[in-house]
Order: structure tokens, then C-alpha cells, then sequence
């Protein structure tokens, strides 16, 4: 295992672009954007495209193929997150009075709540390489499967073990994880959408390298 402790570091080379191994992606990196729970592009998203460790990269293959024979192709809005980003999140909780998109992503929250109770971590496992947040789309619709409650919401609404939902909701739900589980991630017991490898290659190195194609071919 490629465990060598480094806190913060910007090599990139055993990091991949997610399509390239996983071609039916659909991809809507939600940091790359303004709608998200900021409401700004968030430092180090200089691309919309989903980057991944080599690892990670082939076990997505492997879910997706699993759900492509199901009807479902998988729908990613974050993968790989560089430090900088994560320490945007925090500068924002910190100094920033801006709440205009609480009634989007956190209605019942005071933003700091949003890093005392969990929901934002000072340290990212997205950070370390091996972790994605997604979704499923159903190919006979077209449309995103209905998981009962919005990618980024801060709330009880988002744990996956909510039962406030419909039963079809909850079964969605189940689905995504019992995929993503059998082929290698972990779940978060606060986010339906957050999956990290269990055998992630860098459990302790956090990257600041940004979300670039460009920057993983140098």
C-alpha cells in the first residue's frame, strides 16, 4: 500500500480523469459550478471533469458496469477535491456572513452548525483521491433517480438510513449502496451520495494538485 505519510502534496501521477475509465459517466461537478451551498466556483475546480485515483477509477468501472445491466448509468458530482477547496469551505464558514443559498442546502442550519455537527469536515476524504459523490440516472427515463432528497443538502433528509421518505425512494437508495459496497466503497452514515474505496492507496495524504485535465498530463 502506497501509504507514505505526506500532509499536502501536488503529484498527480497516480490520479486519472474518471471517463476515461468509466465512458458513460455524466458528469456535473457541482464545485466547477455556482449551485452549490457557497454559491460561487469553488477554489481548485479549474475544469468540470471528475479526477480519481487509478484504484478508485476501476473499482467505478466495475459498479458501473454492474449497473449498466440494471439500467443505470452513474451521475458524479464531485470526485477528487483538492485541499484548497476544502480550506475555501472553511475561510467561507469562518469570515463569511453570505448565506444566500441556506434555503437551498441547509434551511434548518446556521452555517457554523454545518462544520460542528459533521456535515463539512476540516479534512476531506475526497481530498485523498478515492472518494466520489453520486447518483444514479435511469436510462429508460432519462432523468436522475429519485434518492428522495437533493446531492448537498445539510440535514437528516440526506443519512442514508432516513425513513422519511417513500418506500421507492428509500429502495433507490439501498440500490446505489448495495452496488457501490459489494464493489469496494465505503458509505458515509450523513450523505446517500458519498462513497470512499476501502482500500483507498492514500489514506493519509491529502492533494492541493487542481481539478484539471491539463494538470494531469504534465
Amino acid at each position: 500500500m502506497k501509504a507514505d505519510y505526506i500532509s499536502e502534496t501536488t503529484d498527480p501521477s497516480d490520479f486519472v480523469l474518471l471517463s476515461d475509465y468509466v465512458p458513460g459517466v455524466i458528469q456535473e461537478i457541482r464545485y466547477f459550478s455556482t449551485y452549490n451551498f457557497i454559491g460561487d466556483r469553488i477554489n481548485g475546480y479549474e475544469e468540470p471533469c471528475a479526477i480519481i485515483t487509478k484504484e478508485a477509477a476501476r473499482a467505478m468501472k466495475s459498479a458501473a458496469d454492474e449497473l449498466m445491466v440494471k439500467g443505470y448509468r452513474i451521475k458524479v458530482f464531485d470526485a477528487y477535491r483538492p485541499a484548497t477547496a476544502v480550506k475555501h469551505f472553511i475561510l467561507w464558514g469562518i469570515e463569511d456572513t453570505d448565506i444566500r443559498m441556506k434555503p437551498y442546502f441547509y434551511p434548518d442550519l446556521e452555517k457554523q452548525e454545518l462544520f460542528s455537527t459533521g456535515y463539512i469536515a476540516k479534512q476531506s476524504s475526497h481530498s485523498r483521491g478515492s472518494t466520489v459523490d453520486i447518483t444514479l440516472l435511469d436510462m429508460k427515463t432519462g432523468k436522475e433517480v429519485d434518492m428522495g432528497g437533493p446531492f448537498d443538502f445539510f440535514g437528516e433528509l440526506s443519512h442514508p438510513d432516513f425513513k422519511g421518505i417513500t418506500e421507492e425512494q428509500f429502495e433507490n437508495r439501498m440500490l446505489l449502496q448495495d452496488v457501490m459496497v459489494r464493489n469496494g466503497f465505503n458509505t458515509f452514515p450523513f450523505e446517500w451520495w458519498h462513497f470512499t474505496l476501502k482500500d483507498e492507496p492514500y489514506p493519509e495524504t491529502y492533494f492541493e494538485f487542481p481539478v484539471s485535465s491539463e494538470y494531469l498530463r504534465k
